[in-house]
């Protein structure tokens, strides 16, 4: 059972589909204002946690690239004295890249910090963004003996919570859009939200400083085979001046055409 003490949550929105709202006079989607969150949904005042919120300028998911990793994971750093947890509010296309780098480049993470989105408008009546909002802040606030339940980077999406590296957005439709194929699910929300322990990654030593690592490699290629591709485009994608390494995605356990 998670303690009632009140909990501090910073809440960071960096853009995507979560943020929207429907502009009453053009009928257009802009950007909603989370500083008024309470306004507009007072019952987030029924939760024991105290929200701040620090808006980045919104962009589209899929224009994301390592510079905003290095501003989240930043922003943590200088932050993370100050608060129990964090919920960053992301893009769906991309949120599964970012928290997966975030899991990476933030070392001796002793707290929460729950990446959540949404597939319609918040400000949609039928949104899927009200109950992933609500319940990755519970999340993001709950502690057991002093301690946060979830002290790693993951992320929440309808009724599930998933370790972020292990998390690959499946659906561009379907409110479930993310799934861990891998690795079992670190939560499952119903009536209760029911905690999977034994999956639950802690700290190595709770007294080890929080800390980033910034200096990140992007002359890295994805290369998939696929029947009929020819060497020479493999060739060419290997020659690009700046190339450090490469992923192949091969057939089977590794196989590709032997020409």
């Amino acid at each position: 059972m998670a303690e009632t003490s009140r909990a501090s949550i910073l809440l960071i929105y960096t853009g995507g589909t979560i943020g929207m709202k429907t502009n009453p006079e053009t009928g257009a989607l802009s950007p909603f204002d989370f500083n008024d969150m309470y306004e507009e949904f007072p019952y987030l005042r029924m939760l024991n946690v105290d929200i701040s919120v620090l808006h980045f300028k919104p962009i589209d998911s899929s224009n994301v690239t390592p510079a905003l990793w290095i501003e989240l994971a930043r922003l943590i750093r200088d932050s993370y004295a100050s608060f129990d947890g964090f919920v960053v509010l992301h893009g769906t296309d991309t949120m599964a890249y970012s928290a997966s780098a975030l899991s990476f480049m933030i070392e001796n993470l002793g707290k929460p910090v729950v990446f959540t989105g949404s597939q319609i408008p918040i400000g949609v009546l039928r949104t899927d963004g009200r109950e992933n909002l609500i319940t990755a802040i519970e999340i993001a606030a709950a502690k057991e003996g002093g301690r946060a339940v979830v002290p790693e980077v993951c992320i929440y999406f309808q009724n599930k919570l998933f370790r972020a590296n292990r998390t690959t957005k499946h659906s561009a439709e379907l409110l479930n859009a993310f799934r861990s194929d891998n690795y079992p699910a670190l939560a499952d929300v119903g009536v209760n939200i029911h905690y999977n322990e034994p999956f639950i990654r802690r700290a190595e030593e709770d007294s080890a400083p929080l800390r980033i690592a910034t200096a990140l490699e992007t002359g890295i290629e994805i290369v998939k085979i696929f029947p009929g591709m020819r060497p020479e485009t493999l060739g060419a994608m290997l020659r690009i001046p700046g190339v450090r390494g490469v992923v192949l995605e091969t057939y089977g356990a590794g196989n590709a055409p032997t020409a």
